[in-house]
């Protein structure tokens, strides 16, 4: 299956809320045959997509688009689509950054952080496939000292990869797991250190103090580091998302999103939103389990995936 049908399917709910939302405008049967949008259209068409997860900024910003939209035939629910996938993509395509590996850092470091959940030690793992598949030497720090599961999960995904993963006993000190694991690759002179984190919740000051420990700690090795600060974002969470990033960004000077289990929910709009909100590079999207179900972020396909156009 190729990524575009996998976007498809897995953002096949959001898609459903968007199109049925825009389907069930009250003056749609007034505007069939017309060629553009009157001032009652666009209200509805603003409801519909904040309903949809889209964001109260971006749904303006579409709804305005719209209105300037030059409809080359009737409006009806297929050129509305159309026309709504150009505007998403107008908002996206700023944002659709991959996570690039600089070779002058050596090691290029990843720091990981997220609430619990979100999918960051799944991703850490995707992401070490995906490097050592173009040549990479990769290690993985288990920093997520708290949750035996999350070691041993890192650890599968290091016997897969053949990456090594530097560990420590149930409950260590994160930081100095970093610090050693930064030492260790330093050494080895390996192209990525990815840090994977203990879940917190963004109004846990101790939690998030720990976090901070991290950053200062691995800094004594590498002022520059880390190179990316990603924020792991869990896809079903909708709106909360937003409130995730502001703490965050605080604490760790978040760099890039990626937003996971984005086949869970409706919610997968809330991409829009981010994007609008903050500008932040979104790296990558998941849709699933397996190691390639994580991918770039396109920012055509997400909108065309996401306005339910382009996908027969």
């Amino acid at each position: 299956m190729n990524w575009f049908k996998k976007l498809k399917d897995g953002l096949s709910k959001s898609t459903k809320k968007v199109s049925e939302s825009l389907a069930n405008l009250p003056s749609l049967s007034a505007l069939i045959g017309k060629s553009k949008l009157d001032a009652t259209s666009l209200e509805e068409v603003e409801d519909a997509l904040i309903a949809a997860d889209l964001g109260t900024a971006s749904s303006i910003r579409l709804a305005a688009a719209l209105k300037a939209h030059k409809f080359t035939g009737p409006v009806d629910t297929k050129s509305i689509a159309l026309a709504l996938a150009e505007g998403l993509e107008t908002i996206l395509e700023p944002v659709a950054k991959p996570l690039k590996i600089k070779a002058e850092n050596r090691p290029h470091v990843v720091l990981l952080v997220g609430v619990n959940g979100s999918g960051k030690t799944t991703t850490a793992g995707k992401l070490a496939q995906n490097w050592h598949a173009q040549g990479k030497k990769v290690l993985l720090a288990a920093g997520d000292t708290f949750r035996a599961a999350a070691v041993e999960q890192l650890q599968i995904w290091g016997k897969r990869t053949g990456t090594s993963v530097i560990a420590d006993t149930n409950g260590g000190d994160a930081a100095a797991l970093a610090y050693r694991a930064l030492a260790q690759a330093i050494e080895e002179n390996a192209d990525v250190l990815i840090i994977d984190t203990a879940g917190r919740l963004q109004n846990r000051s101790e939690l998030m103090d720990e976090l901070a420990k991290i950053i200062r700690v691995i800094r004594k090795l590498d002022k520059s580091a880390p190179h990316d600060s990603v924020i792991v974002l869990d896809g079903t969470v909708g709106q909360n998302a937003l409130s995730q990033v502001k703490a965050f960004s605080a604490v760790a000077d978040v760099s890039g999103l990626i937003v996971t289990k984005l086949d869970g929910s409706a919610k997968g709009g809330v991409v829009v939103a981010l994007a609008e909100e903050f500008g932040l590079p979104v790296h990558a999207v998941g849709v699933g389990e397996e190691a390639d179900d994580l991918q770039p972020f396109a920012a055509d396909e997400f909108a065309k995936a996401l306005a339910g156009v382009g996908v027969d």
